[in-house]
């Protein structure tokens, strides 16, 4: 059959597509499949080697397609509040919203005492006793004017949250104790917000003690370069007694001053668009979600998109656990209707209709298994800063500093703030002591941020969370390797530093020749693993005829992505077909380390 057409195949690709592509009914390509002695049904993925049998069979001519890489730049990443939710509202559309407040601080200096005697003085209370509150996040009214509070666990989930691009807060209060003053996790705190760019008000907690030292807390607070406004900067600060509850007006009140200040606003009369706060599987009603509306109204009824998950609001819950109809910009709600459980993170918009929510979470879902098979992708390493530069993405080199003591936390801070210019520049977002943790790796996944750590190592759990991330964690001995390699990496120069890991042999026992492909062999899995795609060299004896990659693995009829050891398949190579009994076929891969 002579060919009609090229079509271009990606590595992956569903039934269905691949019979829209060539514009057949996706029957007629199931035959064929089935007559290939591959059994898959309309819905199921294929691999393009199949894919491209089966166009070749019904007179096409395939091609491969490079699957697109996911790019997200520098920019998209710490791309405004307002460009991400606002962006297509005219400035005569908008009015102000109630702020979206954070606490922030070190544990035990009363982060959630403050909230709790917040919640119990407030006008909303009602009865005595205070309310239950039942989501994780609610609102106040001072004189007819609205604050909304996120209750989090602390920096690292206001950070998690960034970390998937999600910036839900407007305002953070660092919270300080005045008897303990700045400690390592208030440290943290303000470099969190810092990355984060949301502005800072400091309220001084436990006023009512007889070691309270307000004025030690704020000379402390203008070491980390927050300056209150009575010591002359810039930064609102509140003293409260969150147990006597004084103090607590002037907080609000400060809220609403820096609030107007931000001019914070959304339109109510568009299509809600907001933060999934938090999601959990209910036995009785289900999936149940906490969304905050950042603009536009959501109303009950509303056909809801969250990344892959979709839905419609059969009922909606204030934090009070009252139903209401609608939820304006700034209202946290408590939702029920979805087909899944959505991530806490995640950006959740009303579309037209639940079809369309269906329809554009199923190819959502699609997409993220085809990319899933990809190898996982590094936010940002040494390596390809100079590459990010050069076209326009990155303009500073962001780190996350850890060193074993201050004394050598110091020189390689003061050293590393003297390299580069002004674009690129060096930017230390958190520097400390002691071992890298999850907060420092979950504050470089949020801000595109690499780790360095001088004689100190990550524990199990940040190391676990880096690879999950893509977190470069670089750790140093000696304190000029750290400046070599940073100066070097602004200046493009840093070459990654490669070694060969061995996966599997495989011993060639038989020859086939395979149509269209050439000549495959049957092999033996003597120790390790094969796997598809993977880097391989054909060795005869103590000659090494060939070096380059699988290009098909097969156990019987079907295509796998890997062989153990003891098992049989069939592999063929790319470019590579001169195979003879006996050949031994070992499989390696190229590992990147640490310099």
């Amino acid at each position: 059959m002579a060919k009609e057409k090229a079509v271009e195949i990606p590595e992956l690709i569903v039934v269905r597509e691949l019979a829209n592509l060539m514009e057949v009914s996706p029957i007629d390509v199931i035959k064929e499949l089935m007559n290939a002695g591959v059994m898959v049904n309309i819905n199921q993925q294929i691999d393009y080697d199949t894919a491209a049998i089966i166009a070749e069979e019904m007179g096409f001519e395939p091609r491969s397609v490079a699957p697109p890489e996911e790019e997200v730049t520098v920019a998209e990443e710490v791309r405004p509040v307002k460009e991400q939710f606002y962006a297509e509202d005219r400035p005569e559309d908008l009015i102000a919203r109630p702020p979206v407040v954070t606490m922030l601080g070190h544990v035990d200096h009363g982060k959630t005492s403050i909230l709790d005697a917040i919640r119990r003085t407030n006008v909303w209370a009602g009865e005595a006793g205070g309310i239950t509150q039942r989501i994780g996040a609610y609102q106040v009214e001072v004189d007819a004017r609205k604050i909304t509070f996120i209750d989090t666990p602390g920096h690292e989930a206001f950070t998690a949250m960034r970390a998937r691009g999600a910036q839900v807060t407007d305002i953070a209060v660092l919270v300080v104790a005045a008897d303990d003053g700045v400690m390592p996790q208030t440290r943290e705190a303000i470099s969190h917000a810092r990355a984060a760019g949301v502005p800072i008000l400091v309220a001084i907690n436990k006023m009512d003690l007889a070691s309270a030292n307000a004025e030690r807390a704020k000379r402390q607070l203008s070491d980390e370069g927050l300056v209150v406004e009575d010591w002359g900067g810039d930064v609102l600060c509140v003293e409260v007694s969150a147990t006597q509850r004084r103090g607590l007006r002037d907080l609000l009140d400060s809220i609403l001053v820096l609030a107007e200040f931000l001019d914070i606003t959304a339109n109510p009369h568009r299509e809600a668009i907001g933060t999934v706060i938090e999601a959990r599987l209910d036995r009785r009603r289900g999936v149940v979600a906490t969304l905050l509306v950042r603009n536009g109204t959501l109303r009950q009824g509303d056909a809801l998109l969250i990344d892959d998950v979709c839905g419609r609001v059969r009922a909606m819950f204030d934090f009070r656990g009252q139903e209401v109809k609608e939820g304006p910009p700034s209202m946290p709600v408590e939702v029920l209707g979805l087909s899944g459980v959505p991530v806490a993170g995640d950006t959740f918009r009303v579309v037209q209709d639940e079809r369309t929510a269906r329809d554009l979470a199923e190819e959502r879902a699609r997409e993220k298994e085809q990319r899933s098979v990809g190898r996982p992708r590094s936010l940002v390493s040494l390596e390809d800063l100079f590459q990010q530069m050069r076209a326009g993405e990155a303009k500073e080199l962001r780190i996350v500093l850890k060193a074993d003591v201050q004394g050598s936390l110091e020189p390689v801070t003061n050293s590393l703030q003297r390299l580069g210019t002004d674009e690129p520049k060096v930017n230390i977002l958190h520097q400390g002591t002691g071992h890298i943790g999850e907060s420092d790796v979950m504050l470089a996944a949020a801000s595109r941020a690499i780790v360095i750590g001088f004689n100190v190592e990550p524990d199990r759990a940040a190391r676990n969370l880096a690879e999950a991330e893509g977190v470069d964690i670089r750790t140093y001995d000696l304190i000029y390797r750290v400046i070599e390699d940073v100066d070097k990496a602004l200046k493009g120069l840093l070459e990654p530093v490669y070694r060969e890991g061995i996966l599997g042999h495989a011993e060639a026992r038989a020859i086939f020749h395979v149509s269209r492909r050439g000549n495959v062999a049957g092999c033996y899995v003597t120790d390790g693993q094969v796997v598809r795609n993977g880097l391989a060299r054909v060795k005869r004896g103590e000659s090494v005829l060939y070096e380059g990659r699988v290009a098909s693995l097969r156990r019987f009829t079907e295509d796998v992505t890997e062989v153990r050891s003891g098992y049989e398949c069939g592999i063929g190579l790319e470019g590579f077909g001169d195979f003879e009994e006996g050949d031994v076929i070992e499989i390696y891969r190229m590992e990147q380390v640490s310099r």
